[in-house]
């Protein structure tokens, strides 16, 4: 799968050539010494990626070997646009992971662990996190904003329903604290949610209380797995861990029946709602447009064509102005019933937030005893 190979060799950087004891090491050593770079721009190749990367280093005070360039190999996927680049020793692979969306050639890369990079091996071979001494502002990065979900503490979350966004997904995790990292895995070609992904804490002694107060958690029509990524960070006391869990989702659920939040704390739009079978929006349509017969017609139709994406409706309901024009129950909302709570889970996740003439649109669910005799107003 991988097109071409570039080596940066010895005699470049004008060293002695290897010998067999040095060449087992660099071999043994190679899975932590590599990075992955996605999302390269189109005319990248491997020797502007090693220059590039090599003068990153050195701006960043990222080069802990010494004086030259850190990057020693780039092999290079021109088709699937990634390439991995490996640097000199493991110490600087872990300042490398740093540089997380680093602008190249105009374009925002992606830097993380190879698939082949084990935790647990690399832990005896060098620091796994970047030096907290790296000068990021010298190429324009902020420290904290990028990377960071890599170490002992990093979180498995998988049975993500393919239609939640990275923000949605972010919001359900930092219920529990802050996270100084999170990655979505998306498919490289479509750019699509594979439907797991990884995240860190800040904390760490919030790491085993999220994954035991959010494994198992229904979404939709999906199950969460959310787990240590790595055997080693397992609990030591998984008694404790789950009566601080427990307690953790019985003061969301008081504070979301008291109709408050947490501090700092944001709970995910509709975590502590009953979900039903239908769906109200509202900020979609106006009075003014509503009273237009074919304008009315039209939205209609279009809202039944979106929201049928989600699963099979029921019925559709969108309040208009009666005969005099006079304001009634209602009026400015759209209702999506939906033939069961898979549809309108989907579609109240799908719409919550979207953009629609300039509007952010708000999805709820609806008492359906309302809904079903009539009463719009609630």
């Amino acid at each position: 799968m991988l097109q071409n190979m570039f080596s940066f060799g010895a005699s470049q950087f004008g060293a002695l050539p290897m010998m067999p004891a040095q060449a087992m090491t660099q071999q043994a050593t190679r899975h932590a010494r590599r990075v992955y770079v996605g999302g390269l721009p189109p005319l990248a190749n491997e020797q502007t990626i090693a220059t590039f990367f090599s003068g990153v280093m050195s701006a960043i005070g990222g080069n802990s070997a010494g004086p030259g360039d850190a990057v020693v190999n780039v092999y290079i996927n021109h088709e699937k646009k990634f390439a991995f680049v490996e640097m000199r020793t493991v110490e600087e692979a872990s300042n490398a992971m740093a540089l997380d969306g680093i602008m190249f050639e105009g374009v925002s890369v992606r830097v993380r662990r190879p698939t082949d990079y084990n935790p647990s091996l690399a832990a005896a071979l060098g620091p796994s996190q970047p030096s907290p001494h790296l000068n990021l502002s010298a190429v324009g990065l902020t420290p904290g904003i990028t990377g960071g979900v890599e170490g002992p503490d990093r979180i498995f979350v998988g049975g993500l329903p393919y239609y939640f966004t990275d923000a949605q997904i972010r919001e359900l995790l930092e219920s529990f604290g802050p996270l100084r990292g999170f990655d979505l895995v998306k498919d490289r070609d479509t750019g699509n949610s594979k439907g797991y992904g990884f995240c860190v804490y800040q904390d760490p002694a919030v790491t085993d209380v999220a994954c035991a107060a959010l494994n198992g958690l229904k979404m939709g029509d999906k199950t969460l797995t959310v787990r240590r990524a790595t055997a080693s960070g397992q609990a030591k006391d998984q008694e404790n861990i789950l009566q601080q869990a427990q307690q953790h989702i019985a003061i969301q659920k008081m504070v979301l029946q008291a109709g408050g939040n947490l501090p700092g704390i944001g709970m995910p739009a509709g975590m502590g709602e009953t979900p039903t079978k239908v769906v109200c929006l509202t900020e979609v349509v106006s009075a003014d447009e509503l009273r237009d017969d074919e304008e009315y017609n039209d939205i209609v139709e279009d809202m039944r064509e979106e929201g049928a994406k989600f699963g099979p409706l029921v019925s559709i309901i969108i309040p208009r102005p009666d005969a005099n024009g006079d304001w009634s129950s209602g009026v400015g909302k759209v209702f999506l019933e939906y033939a069961d709570i898979s549809g309108s889970s989907k579609a109240k996740a799908a719409l919550h937030g979207r953009k629609f003439g300039g509007n952010d649109v708000t999805a709820e669910y609806y008492p359906e005893d309302k809904y079903l005799n009539g009463d719009y107003g609630a």
